[in-house]
């Protein structure tokens, strides 16, 4: 994927976890060539999986690749990732943007194939992660690109942007500033309801800063996040919360939720290490 949003994706490549990335300028797809030749660096003889954000851009790029790489007898398997519930409504699901939930695909991911899974079970549980996977986020102030002397977009001080776009893509509503649970019960409440979350059900949540926003922040968020989960029910199997999604500078933050299940607990659970995210063995 584009560059600006580190650590993903060049920060993500490690044990248990991508095994190469494409990066491309800031905000930009890779192009094809560049793919191709990451394919060609990591592929064993087993095929590759490609995981990257839903964007015109990756999808056109990705898909040459695949092209490419099908020529020269690499198979490979393509999974876009669309969990940005502001970007399109359910019916539309195909048309969101990829936002946070990347990690955890990437990690189920890694986790399957350091495993030894074949192809297509790596893609199955990828697939089935992202289905799984819900984001929303709220943008305190915008980013400014490398160069250009203007933001992307003006907010003021008192206000707060729901569903804004790690690009700068509009959000669904511009509103007063919030408190930290107020903000919390904004983003929160869709992706209970999109995901149909009962009491009993198990999730991992990611609270993932956009760049700017404190960790001590983060994890305000995070406990908001974790009282209104525990009030309905719904158990928090695991939390991360950090900047890992970003979009250079902004401030604010998203919540993603992954609707676990017993798969996908024992894969998340899986040892991996990367200078962007690592995870201890819990299995034991």
């Amino acid at each position: 994927g584009g560059s600006g949003h580190e650590p993903l994706f060049l920060e993500f490549v490690g044990k248990g976890m991508a095994d190469a990335a494409a990066a491309g300028a800031v905000f930009t797809s890779p192009g094809p060539d560049l793919i191709l030749e990451a394919t060609r660096q990591v592929h064993g003889g087993a095929g590759v999986v490609y995981i990257f954000g839903n964007y015109a851009g990756d999808n056109m790029n990705f898909d040459l690749a695949a092209e490419l790489a099908a020529a020269e007898g690499i198979e490979t398997r393509i999974v876009r990732v669309w969990d940005d519930i502001a970007s399109a409504p359910p019916e539309r699901y195909d048309d969101r943007r990829g936002t946070a939930a990347d990690l955890f695909v990437i990690k189920i991911a890694g986790a399957a194939a350091e495993r030894g899974m074949n192809l297509d079970e790596v893609h199955r549980l990828a697939c089935k992660t992202r289905d799984r996977c819900r984001s929303l986020g709220v943008a305190l102030s915008s980013c400014t690109l490398p160069g250009m002397k203007k933001s992307i977009f003006e907010i003021g001080d008192d206000e707060m942007m729901v569903g804004m776009g790690l690009h700068g893509e509009p959000g669904m509503e511009r509103r007063n500033l919030l408190s930290a649970d107020e903000a919390a019960q904004v983003m929160l409440e869709p992706l209970l309801k999109e995901l149909d979350l009962k009491g009993g059900d198990e999730v991992a949540l990611l609270v993932n800063g956009y760049g700017s926003t404190t960790r001590l922040e983060l994890n305000i968020m995070a406990r908001a996040a974790a009282f209104i989960l525990k009030e309905r029910g719904i158990a928090l199997y695991d939390g991360v919360v950090g900047n890992f999604c970003t979009s250079l500078e902004m401030a604010g933050c998203s919540f993603t939720l992954l609707h676990l299940d017993e798969e996908l607990k024992d894969l998340w659970d899986d040892p991996a290490w990367s200078s962007g995210f690592s995870k201890p063995d819990t299995h034991q």
